[in-house]
């Protein structure tokens, strides 16, 4: 039962952050017609995700507890990814095709290469 507290409140810390973090970015831009909050979150989350998996595999720094409340908790809310979809959807239902399409590459390749910057960087910190 211990556990489901740690996603409990991992839960609650990365709802909490993804609606202060996505807003504050959506209101930096003004803008009504591309996501940016959402793509914010997305990549901060992939970057931090690759971080946390290069402890659990090659550090073992973390416990079972810590890894349920950073992992599934956390950024398991932090991130949104069905936000994602969404938006998305809503773009390419308004025939907004070019935002579209930047938008789902924009979340592919910065996201992919979040993960690899925060391997690297961990890598480079912790010779």
């Amino acid at each position: 039962m211990h556990k489901v507290f740690f996603v409990g409140l991992g839960g609650f810390i990365g709802a909490v952050l993804r609606y202060l973090v996505a807003g504050g970015v959506q209101a930096l831009t003004q803008s009504i017609t591309f996501p940016y909050g959402t793509l914010t979150v997305n990549i901060t989350g992939c970057f931090l995700i690759g971080i946390f998996f290069h402890f659990i595999e090659y550090q073992a720094a973390m416990t079972a507890e810590i890894r349920l409340l950073l992992i599934v908790g956390i950024l398991g809310s932090f991130t949104t990814y069905s936000t994602f979809s969404h938006e998305t959807f809503n773009l390419l239902h308004d025939q907004k095709l070019f935002l579209a399409f930047l938008y789902l590459a924009a979340h592919i390749i910065l996201g992919l290469s979040a993960v690899f910057l925060g391997r690297v960087i961990v890598i480079m910190i912790w010779r």
